[in-house]
């Protein structure tokens, strides 16, 4: 049994870094696979030599963090804990870059994925950010766009979506164009007024420089000197994302996400975000970032809902890979072809109707 011990700087660092009712320290017990002492301003650890000393290792890292006056919470705290348990970089490097400040809540990246992603946005001039819900894509890329709009790195703010939404037309639905597409646009203007006070924001949207407008309407323009997100980009057909990618222009920056999982398009139709990678891996200031369950940044049951539709999706896809290669064994011995295909085709049916 090791045993070692962390000195803190005073009571407030070690109240932060124990949370309200030890909730931080069972968290870090759990996960560490030590028994955690708070005594006054002395942290003491008990396991394991080897789970000591990464548990030291992670403490350290954490306190870091809490030295930079970020708030901790449950659930940051177990983010932190990902990458540090899992060895995929520094949890201070990661919590502690900050992209916008509103009211004293700080907005950054908590996972590896999400710094990953806020670093390609820095970097290149077209950012893909493919994955599940609640990991955070398009919140982050716009406290990215807020930041770049008032540090004067660009002159407008551009949020579009392709007008799809459950198989319903927007043409079909009652009202004026704004009370149609408002409903289907709240989680962008959400985020905007998590980040910008409600007074400035509609003073900002009425002179332009900030637009929320449904994908249809960029057709025919150059956007310049705009930072552009096209969200629940999974929607869009491949001419619709060639038609909006070339509306790049001079100065400006875009961010496209989506999840492929979560495409309401007809089945008949191919998503212009699935073929992304095949078509733009190779060019030139492009970065594509993939998101899992593990950047899933909701409750902490959102996360394993994700991880369970996605294992159910691998095991259904290799049930079908299967199937298909028995297919192809009975066409090769020549015996029957028939009832397979027959069989195949009412699979194929039920399969398609289970998924709609």
């Amino acid at each position: 049994m090791a045993r070692t011990v962390i000195h803190l700087e005073s009571n407030s660092e070690a109240l932060a870094l124990a949370g309200e009712h030890d909730a931080h320290l069972k968290i870090l017990e759990q996960r560490l696979d030590c028994r955690l002492t708070l005594r006054g301003d002395m942290l003491i650890l008990e396991g394991e030599p080897g789970a000591v000393d990464k548990a030291q290792a992670a403490i350290e890292e954490l306190l870091e963090v809490v030295r930079t006056g970020r708030p901790l919470s449950p659930a940051i705290v177990e983010s932190l804990m990902d990458i540090a348990v899992n060895a995929s970089g520094r949890p201070s490097e990661v919590y502690g870059d900050v992209v916008w400040t509103h009211r004293g809540r700080q907005v950054g990246p908590r996972t590896i994925n999400q710094k990953l992603y806020v670093d390609a946005i820095r970097r290149a001039t077209i950012t893909f950010g493919i994955g599940p819900a609640g990991t955070g894509k398009t919140y982050l890329a716009t406290a990215m766009a807020v930041s770049a709009f008032f540090g004067k790195q660009v002159g407008r703010i551009i949020l579009t979506r392709p007008a799809v939404e459950a198989g319903e037309s927007l043409g079909f639905l009652p009202g004026t164009v704004s009370e149609k597409v408002d409903p289907y646009f709240r989680p962008l203007f959400d985020a905007l007024y998590d980040m910008i006070d409600g007074e400035r924001l509609a003073a900002l949207i009425e002179k332009g420089e900030i637009e929320v407008a449904p994908l249809a309407f960029m057709r025919g323009r150059t956007l310049n000197d705009s930072f552009i997100i096209l969200d629940e980009a999974q929607n869009t057909s491949p001419e619709q994302m060639k038609m909006f990618l070339t509306r790049l222009g001079f100065g400006s920056k875009m961010v496209v996400t989506g999840d492929v999982t979560q495409i309401d398009l007809p089945h008949s139709r191919t998503s212009g975000l699935v073929t992304v990678p095949e078509v733009l891996d190779a060019v030139d200031d492009i970065s594509i970032v993939r998101f899992d369950g593990h950047d899933v940044v909701r409750h902490k049951l959102v996360q394993r809902i994700v991880n369970a539709y996605r294992a159910h999706d691998e095991l259904d896809a290799a049930r079908k890979a299967q199937a298909s290669g028995a297919g192809a064994g009975d066409a090769r011995d020549g015996t029957g072809v028939a009832d397979h295909r027959k069989g195949a085709e009412s699979a194929s049916a039920a399969d398609d109707e289970a998924g709609s």
